[in-house]
């Protein structure tokens, strides 16, 4: 299993804009594809004005085939249009379990 982490670090106030449109068109295209998140969230303190996303993959192929599903979806491209004026950057990192030593030995 991996985990990939976006941020989105949006405009100043552009958050509760972000939100509310992605409710509206984007969710619905990114679940039917990549299933529901672990969690989607805000920040409130460092860098303010961020989205953070977290989904869930059984692997790098998974994750490959599924994001390439969503990013030919039109009805995700619509999503995507309506909220690209708010985007200052977009990052993306895979997140792997740790491996821990076996409790005994």
């Amino acid at each position: 299993m991996i985990v990939e982490q976006r941020d989105y670090l949006l405009v100043p106030g552009g958050t509760a804009r972000y939100l509310e449109t992605w409710n509206r068109l984007g969710r619905e295209p990114q679940t039917r594809h990549l299933g529901e998140p672990l969690g989607v969230y805000t920040a409130e303190t460092g860098q303010l004005n961020t989205i953070v996303y977290l989904w869930q993959f059984t692997g790098p192929g998974d994750r490959a085939q599924r994001r390439g599903q969503l990013a030919a979806d039109a009805d995700f491209a619509q999503f995507r249009t309506e909220v690209r004026d708010l985007l200052v950057t977009q990052s993306s990192r895979l997140l792997v379990p740790a491996a821990f030593p076996s409790v005994n030995g």
